[in-house]
């Protein structure tokens, strides 16, 4: 037996840098390298873009995500290179953000 993909997720210009899979909901959420990070069902479909605060969208300070982590209550955190924190709804709603100076692993 041969393993196929249940489904090709597209919509990333740049490398993926980081994952998490929400079963429960039947959610993908993705990260790359230079760019927003993508909502998709299981079955490959989009469904939404989680952008970060927009204070900090400029070239110079581009948020790079660097871990993601989603909940069955629908909640997603993701943590950017430039040590902040956001929470995001699957809605794709920005709900609090927190910067820290310490190291994340």
């Amino acid at each position: 037996d041969f393993a196929t993909p249940r489904a090709v997720l597209t919509g990333h210009d740049y490398e993926i840098t980081c994952a998490a899979i929400c079963a429960e909901l039947g959610l993908v959420i993705s990260g790359s390298k230079e760019g927003p990070c993508l909502i998709h069902s299981m079955n490959g479909d989009l469904l939404r873009t989680l952008e970060g605060p927009e204070r900090l969208q400029v070239p110079e300070s581009c948020l790079r995500p660097k871990l993601i982590q989603a909940s069955r209550e629908g909640h997603c955190v993701i943590y950017y290179e430039n040590g902040l924190f956001c929470v995001f709804s699957v809605n794709g709603r920005l709900q609090a953000t927190m910067e820290t100076d310490d190291k994340i692993r």
